[in-house]
């Protein structure tokens, strides 16, 4: 039974990860894990790597999912709903914050100069994060092959859904084979167990807005830059916002806390005000919730299952490999002079140096340290 100390405890671990969760989703996960089991003990390493894989299996944004699935684990039903609310509110605030500025004066803040140094450090903290993932996914010469192969197919431009679930298949063709002289049913258990131009609420444009977000909510797949990507052709393409919003609407996504998908927030003001960044936002992230509430008491059932327990072992060396490459990714675009090589290097000391600061310091320091070294 869950008590009002955990859905307290969930509802303020959340609320101030909201507040301080720069980056993308990488990052929110890899502050998470410090959090949730390094310092607070909530759960096991292997648990949350279990739930990190199953989370790239189904549409949606990931650090989301991460924080409904551990608001749950914490707190159970009312843990799911609080956690992630509390960890979307943050960025949805900030966001109808610069949206309204936007739609006054036509401009955002000029945020470039704190934002400088912001990235360098968050690689440092995903590296911090994904090297003990790393070494608890790495549980076999086997699956240490599977990721080296799903590193070599990102490069090559692989779809990173078809790499995850490739990588699952695989392992469960393997896992299969060895159990060929066994009685491999039971491995199955687990799954067989289972109007008007009006700003009124549900004005036409608010409908419209509606579906048209809990579509892209209930199917995407990937990174904020595959959300631009639909959002160009849902929204732009049909002449409902300009290009330069969309882009501004991107930009606020990627410089506000929490997760990027809170751009949609930024949009549905621009088109029908306060309503319709109300909608647009449940919108998005409704999806998640329903398929995380599905997801979540499977996992541990797969877990149990050899068959499926080497899926999900896949899975997790494949995410692992997605993370890093994402760590290239970022690399190559922002560390091209010896300001952001500097803060990186810096970032990554006093991280394997100090295990238990918290990651929010870390990406703060980082925005303080490229304003100042951008005035030498």
């Amino acid at each position: 039974m869950y008590s009002k100390q955990h859905l307290k405890e969930t509802a303020s671990f959340f609320l101030r990860l909201g507040f301080t969760a720069f980056g993308g989703p990488a990052v929110h996960i890899a502050m998470m894990r410090d959090e949730a089991v390094v310092k607070r003990k909530w759960m096991s390493e292997q648990h949350f790597l279990d739930l990190v894989g199953a989370t790239n299996l189904i549409p949606g944004p990931n650090s989301t999912e991460m924080a409904i699935h551990i608001g749950q684990e914490r707190a159970g039903w009312l843990g799911l709903i609080i956690g992630g609310i509390c960890f979307i509110m943050p960025a949805v605030l900030i966001t109808l914050c610069f949206a309204w500025l936007y739609k006054s004066y036509g401009q955002l803040p000029q945020v470039q100069p704190f934002v400088y140094g912001i990235k360098p450090a968050i690689i440092a903290v995903i590296i911090a994060a994904i090297y003990p993932l790393a070494l608890k996914s790495l549980q076999s010469v086997e699956l240490g092959i599977i990721g080296i192969i799903c590193l070599a197919l990102c490069f090559l431009g692989i779809s990173q859904i078809a790499i995850l679930f490739g990588a699952g298949f695989l392992a469960m063709g393997l896992m299969a084979i060895r159990l060929r002289n066994k009685n491999t049913v039971y491995s199955l258990l687990p799954f067989m167990m289972l109007g008007s131009s009006d700003n009124r609420l549900f004005s036409p444009a608010n409908v419209s807005l509606f579906l048209s977000f809990l579509k892209i909510g209930a199917i995407l797949y990937g990174s904020g830059y595959v959300l631009f990507a639909f959002l160009d052709a849902e929204l732009v393409h049909k002449g409902i916002i300009s290009h330069q919003q969309l882009i501004d609407a991107i930009a606020v996504g990627q410089f506000t806390p929490g997760p990027v998908f809170s751009s949609v927030t930024f949009i549905g003001y621009q088109i029908n005000g306060i309503t319709g960044a109300v909608i647009s936002t449940i919108a998005i992230f409704l999806p998640s919730f329903l398929f995380v509430a599905f997801l979540n008491p499977i996992v541990r059932k797969m877990r149990g299952a050899k068959l499926f327990g080497a899926f999900l072992d896949a899975v997790n060396v494949a995410s692992i490999t997605l993370i890093l490459f994402v760590c290239y990714q970022l690399g190559r675009d922002c560390l091209i002079n010896w300001r952001e090589i500097l803060i990186a290097i810096c970032s990554a000391l006093i991280l394997f140096r100090f295990r238990r600061i918290n990651s929010a310091f870390i990406i703060l320091g980082g925005s303080v340290a490229g304003y100042l070294l951008l005035l030498l």
